[in-house]
C-alpha cells in the first residue's frame, strides 16, 4: 500500500473562536448542520458487503472502522485522486491502492483505526469532485467497503442512452426529456450482486440500469410475467449497463442460477417513485 498526502492542520495554527460570540450559538448551528448532512449506513443500501452510498455534493457519508480490520473507500473508475485530508493522522492509518487498467482503473483507499472509540473526519479530492466522510472505530465493528453511485450522472447516461437507442430504431430524433421518463418501478428480491439500481420507461420503452460491475459478470436474463403469473422470456437488449425492453410491463423477474437460483422482481407501480 502506498503512502499517499495527508494534510493536517498543526494544533498552533487551530482556528480561535470569536471573542463575543453568543456561548453555544454557533457551535450549536454548526454541529445541527452536520448532523443533518451526516448519511448513515442503511441495509438497503448494501451490494453485498459493500456500503453504497449515493452521492450528494456536501454530504457527510459515514465510515465504522475497528482496530485489525481494513475498510476500503472505492472511488469511480477513472476517476483520479488529488489528495486525502485526515483530521488525525497520529491514531488513524491511510493509504492507497489501485486495481484495474485503461478506462476500468480505480482508486481504492484503506482506513485502519489503531484504537477503538476514535472519531474524526476524511476529505478526498479527486478531478472530478470532492468527498467528506465522519469516521468512528469500534471494538470489532468495521465496515468492509463503502462506494457511491452518482444519480446526476446517471440521469445522463439515462439520457445519451435513450437518445442512441432512437437514433438506432428511428433514425435521429430531438432531444430526449429526461422529465417525461417515468421512474414508478420497485424493485424486490434477493439482495443479487447484479441486482439493478432502478427502472424507468418514457412509456414506449422500459430501462433498467445495473451498476457498472454488471460488465465484468453473467448478465442475467430478464422474464416477464404473463398470464397466470408464469414468467415468459421477452426480447431485450444491452447497451452499457442498461437493458432496453420495446414495450412495457407491470411486472418482470430477473433470473440466475441453478442450484440456488437468485430472483429479482421489477414491479410497476405507475406513479414517481
Amino acid at each position: 500500500m502506498k503512502s499517499i498526502l495527508i494534510c493536517l492542520l498543526a494544533a498552533g495554527t487551530a482556528f480561535a473562536p470569536a471573542a463575543h460570540a453568543a456561548p453555544g450559538g454557533s457551535a450549536e448551528r454548526v454541529r445541527a448542520a452536520g448532523v443533518a448532512a451526516t448519511k448513515e449506513p442503511r441495509r438497503e443500501d448494501y451490494r453485498g458487503a459493500i456500503q453504497s452510498y449515493a452521492y450528494v455534493e456536501g454530504a457527510i457519508y459515514r465510515l465504522v472502522a475497528a482496530p485489525g480490520h481494513v475498510t476500503e473507500i472505492a472511488l469511480e473508475p477513472g476517476e483520479a485522486l488529488l489528495a486525502v485530508a485526515a483530521g488525525d493522522t497520529a491514531r488513524w492509518t491511510v493509504g492507497d491502492t489501485v486495481s484495474g487498467s485503461g478506462e476500468a482503473q480505480r482508486i481504492h483507499i484503506m482506513i485502519k483505526p489503531l484504537a477503538p472509540g476514535l472519531d474524526t473526519n476524511l476529505i478526498i479530492t479527486t478531478d472530478r469532485r470532492v468527498y467528506h466522510l465522519a469516521l468512528n472505530s469500534t471494538s470489532g465493528t468495521a465496515m468492509a467497503a463503502i462506494r457511491w453511485t452518482y444519480p446526476d450522472d446517471a440521469l445522463l447516461a439515462i439520457k445519451r442512452a435513450a437518445a442512441s437507442v432512437r437514433e438506432q430504431t428511428v433514425g435521429r430524433s430531438g432531444a430526449v426529456d429526461v422529465v417525461s421518463f417515468n421512474f414508478g418501478y420497485r424493485i424486490r428480491g434477493d439482495r443479487a450482486p447484479w441486482r439493478p439500481l432502478r427502472a424507468f420507461d418514457d412509456g414506449r420503452q422500459t430501462f433498467i440500469e445495473f451498476a457498472p460491475s454488471l460488465a465484468q459478470g453473467e448478465a442475467p436474463p430478464l422474464f416477464v410475467t404473463g398470464e397466470g403469473g408464469k414468467p415468459e422470456l421477452v426480447n431485450y437488449r444491452v447497451s452499457g449497463r442498461f437493458y432496453i425492453v420495446d414495450r412495457l410491463f407491470e411486472r418482470a423477474e430477473l433470473r440466475h442460477g441453478a442450484k440456488r437460483q437468485l430472483v429479482v422482481r421489477i414491479i410497476r407501480t405507475g406513479g414517481d417513485q
